[in-house]
């Protein structure tokens, strides 16, 4: 059985985490595959995993060996699903494995935002505080994170520990969600009155037809002039120029964001260079702990899939 991981880079710390896999079959590791590079390296493979490469369904049909696609993520929107059923391949996901990764980043996105750490340290490191005549000084003013209103635009599994942990830090949390499952300490609220409400707005949503630029010019007017945006979710999901306009005009506090609706990103984003918008590239999956879950899940997926038994199965 030949395996082929396709776009292995992201994981290249853990390599010897895969073992389990090479123990299956011949496996072969590509740190990076463009599209026009799949057919060569994926013509006599049963078994392809894919992070970040998509599989059309014109790819899909000139590989007759191919009986399973392992997706390396959660979202799968780079899978032809239709094609891949039609043909029979098994395609499975990694659902949750990034829960407690992506809910730190929020509030260290969060944080960030209101005690400007980076900011601070950089001014100390320039020579600034040596230089000072009082013991303390502040750049920007320091606001509290206790009795504020962070809004959160899906509400599973990920959106449910970002409220969890905001409680734990005295905030009144309030969420739109299109299934609204019962939350403790949560309040649902339709998406207009969490846009006017929110001191800081959290997205959590997955992104298809409906959620595409959910935030737009529309939306960001309704905001306070004091609130933060922070997506660590899809890029997609933000209207970019219209958020570029707002930070510029003043129109809300700022953005945290660590998805850009291109990855990476086109020098001429104009998020790149807006007021007040802090942007990471794309980290909240990534720490050690979170990899390893990946790893461990996408085994336990194929090992299902050889017994005849799939597992987070999307199609």
């Amino acid at each position: 059985m030949k395996i082929v991981i396709l776009d292995h880079f992201p994981l290249k710390e853990q390599k010897n985490k895969w073992k389990p896999i090479s123990d299956l079959g011949e496996l072969t590791l590509h740190d990076r595959t463009e599209p026009h590079q799949i057919l060569e390296r994926a013509k006599h493979a049963d078994i392809i995993f894919t992070n970040k490469v998509p599989l059309q369904g014109s790819v899909l049909k000139k590989l007759p060996q191919l009986k399973y696609i392992g997706v390396l993520a959660t979202g799968y929107n780079l899978i032809d699903l239709k094609t891949a059923k039609s043909l029979k391949i098994v395609v499975s996901n990694v659902p949750a494995y990034s829960t407690a990764s992506v809910a730190q980043l929020v509030f260290s996105l969060l944080l960030e935002s209101l005690n400007s750490i980076s900011t601070h340290s950089q001014s100390v490191h320039q020579g600034d505080w040596t230089k000072c005549p009082d013991f303390s000084y502040t750049l920007k003013p320091l606001k509290e994170l206790e009795q504020s209103i962070l809004g959160i635009i899906g509400l599973g599994n990920i959106g449910r520990n970002v409220a969890q942990i905001a409680q734990a830090f005295g905030m009144k949390v309030i969420a739109y969600s299109r299934t609204k499952r019962p939350t403790s300490g949560v309040q649902f609220k339709d998406l207009d009155t969490l846009s006017r409400e929110s001191d800081f707005i959290s997205l959590h949503c997955p992104l298809n037809s409906e959620t595409q630029k959910i935030i737009d010019s529309a939306f960001l007017k309704k905001m306070k002039k004091n609130a933060w945006l922070i997506n660590t979710s899809r890029g997609p999901l933000i209207d970019e120029p219209a958020l570029s306009h707002a930070l510029n005009n003043n129109h809300i506090a700022g953005a945290a964001l660590d998805v850009l609706s291109e990855e990476p990103p086109r020098e001429d984003n104009p998020l790149l260079k807006a007021k007040n918008c802090i942007i990471t590239p794309h980290i909240g999956w990534s720490t050690v702990e979170s990899k390893e879950r990946l790893i461990e899940i996408s085994i336990q997926n194929l090992k299902a899939f050889i017994q005849k038994n799939p597992i987070n199965q999307v199609q």
